[in-house]
């Protein structure tokens, strides 16, 4: 989800949004996994690590989205320490409508008295919105039918192809206790040969997405799309520009416990685009590189690297790395084609036919709260399977 103020007279390449802090509180990295289970065990190599494997260092606005590479258009960092919720799982204020505050405990965004984005189109690229373990659940709803409800570290993946509506409303859930959400919302970018493809999307629940450990457990990865080594991420939508091997998209969140020590997998060139961004705990050294946190570190991908914590407290960063598509972006809002005239056919289409309609009650709909965590799609629901929160 993200607010984009563009300019009513140009079509720009950037958009500008306004996003929360990135407060630090590291949560316990796979909490569903109960203490005694074991995650498979990476083994660590001895090799040498070049200096000139960072090509620079950023720091991260507050206000703004992080700069991603292409493949990638967009990525946001939520965090938002949101109260125990009403019998309608409502928040204790009222939102005005465009409440970003990143000074603030918790946002409302777009929404009225249960935060989040009420229905919205999109057409030109690919929503991946992955979930934290610990985070609350979004309440996903479509111009398809097509709903769901996921958190607690589950992953949504919606290709918009030609064009869909959707709304993702933050129910609080929790009417005795904090309702905590932590999540990254990712755009992904599709060539122009997809971009007219039909809308898509896939549920990825927490307890089938791969994690391993390493370094002896002081490093948990989680692989959201893409490869480490015999380890490969659930599968993205079809027409992703992430279903294609060969054009090396991966997504991976790397939790680094004090001392900890982990060396990312080399791509098969540094014409692969890799980013990494340190979003919570003290900085990560890279090569002996210091990263600090709100910072964003561009790599070479095909140079070995090693991530090191030598703070005291747990370190999140998060991992975006593709093959760049290299066609020509034109953006405006919620569409991203090739061209002016391609963005002026979108917004034409979408006043003709709303992207299929809106089948829903409301624009920001929600779910019971009884609900629990489920995924609807062409009329068939489907659940986690642990059914049990």
């Amino acid at each position: 989800p993200a607010t984009t103020a563009t300019a009513t007279t140009a079509i720009t390449t950037t958009t500008t949004t306004t996003t929360p802090s990135l407060l630090s509180s590291p949560l316990r990295p796979f909490p569903h996994l109960s203490p005694s289970t074991q995650l498979p065990v990476r083994a660590m190599s001895t090799t040498v690590f070049a200096k000139d494997t960072v090509k620079s260092i950023e720091k991260l606005a507050l206000t703004a989205p992080f700069p991603t590479p292409d493949p990638f258009l967009f990525c946001v960092y939520h965090k938002d320490k949101y109260p125990a919720g009403d019998a309608q799982m409502q928040a204790p204020r009222l939102g005005n409508g465009q409440d970003f505050n990143p000074n603030a405990d918790y946002r409302m965004y777009h929404g009225k008295r249960i935060p989040g984005f009420p229905s919205h189109p999109h057409r030109g690229f690919e929503t991946i919105t992955a979930t934290l373990p610990g985070s609350g659940c979004i309440d996903h709803c479509d111009s398809l039918g097509n709903a769901g409800r996921y958190g607690h570290g589950d992953l949504q993946w919606m290709t918009a192809g030609k064009g869909v509506m959707h709304s993702e409303m933050f129910p609080l859930i929790n009417g005795d206790k904090p309702n905590p959400f932590r999540f990254f919302q990712i755009w992904l970018n599709l060539p122009k040969k997809s971009k007219m493809v039909d809308p898509a999307f896939v549920m990825h629940w927490s307890e089938d997405i791969p994690r391993f450990s390493a370094d002896e457990g002081k490093v948990n990865v989680t692989l959201y799309a893409g490869k480490i080594d015999d380890k490969t991420a659930l599968a993205p939508t079809p027409a992703s520009w992430a279903s294609d091997p060969a054009n090396e998209v991966n997504v991976w969140f790397i939790n680094l416990k004090p001392g900890g020590t982990y060396s990312l997998p080399l791509s098969s060139s540094d014409a692969v685009e890799r980013y990494m961004y340190v979003v919570e705990g003290s900085g990560v050294s890279v090569n002996e590189q210091q990263v600090k946190y709100r910072h964003m570190a561009k790599l070479k991908s095909a140079r070995a690297t090693q991530l090191k914590n030598l703070s005291e407290v747990e370190t999140d960063v998060l991992i975006l790395q593709g093959k760049p598509i290299a066609e020509p972006v034109a953006q405006y809002g919620p569409f991203v084609m090739n061209t002016r005239d391609e963005i002026q056919q979108a917004f034409a289409d979408f006043q003709v036919t709303r992207f299929g309609g809106w089948p829903w009650d409301s624009d920001a709909q929600t779910f019971p709260q009884t609900k629990g965590r489920f995924a609807l799609q062409n009329k068939v629901e489907t659940f986690p399977p642990n059914k049990e929160e």
